[in-house]
């Protein structure tokens, strides 16, 4: 499965049973938008959802916005209708609650046929086994539950997720080794931009593409951390100027604010002004 190239620093949830939510969604500033049949709906809502997501989708709208419709489980009632009405709406991806290990995945892909894949990361067993599920040749994105986790896992919450980091340091590593994106968690308490903050600088300093949210509030401090900075734009440009200054005098070696600029810290140059390239690009829309 090719791999996303394309920004995903801001990953909304929206109930795929509300109109008035789905009808919004088409005009907030997120990467993409997880359109949610699973915990955002009742039970007795549930088939109903579906028919509400599906003629949203085919009014469209939503722009550049990456599109993805989270099933509720293939070992739920539900789980099968869904997937075989997703694989209808024009979705991106489709993401699979609670995934355990790869044979989940394969299940969804005989109902959905070739559609990209997304997994919920979200209980010990699929930390440990987050290498094979990101093996999977569908898969293009991890996505991690740390509510349902922790609670799994019986932790107290903590502002630096402490308890977490070994189930969230295996996903990022899986991820980067096969070429996924990976997405962290949510952070419950909406009204609170500086521990999202925190939180959001923590899962991008830890190498994950984006945040999941709850809540459109939410958007703008993600994009932000998401985001290269001022500072990360200029050091790039300059590491890159000298790099080839010396590279076209073939005198001596690169040195920025002191420090030896490599072959290497010149790639992760580039991406970084790549991924500003692709941010100006999705707000140009």
């Amino acid at each position: 499965m090719p791999k996303i190239t394309r920004p995903l620093r801001s990953v909304l949830y929206i109930p795929g049973s509300k109109d008035r939510a789905l009808d919004k969604a088409r005009n907030l500033p997120c990467d993409a938008i997880i359109f949610d049949l699973e915990d955002a709906v009742t039970p007795d809502e549930k088939s109903a959802a579906r028919t509400t997501l599906a003629a949203a989708l085919q009014a469209g709208g939503y722009g550049k916005r990456y599109k993805v419709i989270r099933i509720n489980g293939l070992d739920t009632e539900w789980g099968a209708d869904d997937a075989a009405a997703a694989a209808t709406m024009g979705a991106d991806a489709i993401l699979l609650p609670k995934v355990g290990n790869p044979a989940d995945l394969e299940a969804l892909a005989a109902i959905v046929g070739d559609i990209p894949l997304w997994a919920m990361m979200e209980t010990p067993g699929a930390m440990l086994n987050a290498p094979a599920i990101a093996a999977h040749r569908q898969l293009q994105a991890m996505v991690m539950g740390t509510n349902d986790l922790a609670k799994d896992l019986q932790t107290r919450f903590r502002p630096d997720r402490l308890p977490l980091m070994a189930g969230l340091g295996l996903c990022v590593l899986a991820a980067k080794a096969h070429g996924c994106a990976i997405i962290d968690g949510v952070y419950n308490a909406f009204k609170d931009d500086k521990g999202l903050k925190v939180e959001s600088d923590q899962g991008r300093d830890m190498g994950f593409d984006g945040k999941t949210l709850i809540h459109p509030a939410q958007l703008d401090v993600a994009n932000t951390a998401f985001s290269p900075s001022d500072e990360e734009v200029d050091l790039a440009r300059r590491q890159i100027a000298a790099l080839e200054e010396v590279e076209a005098t073939g005198q001596g070696v690169a040195v920025v604010d002191g420090k030896i600029v490599e072959n290497l810290h010149v790639a992760t140059a580039r991406e970084t002004l790549a991924k500003l390239d692709a941010i100006a690009a999705l707000n140009a829309e």
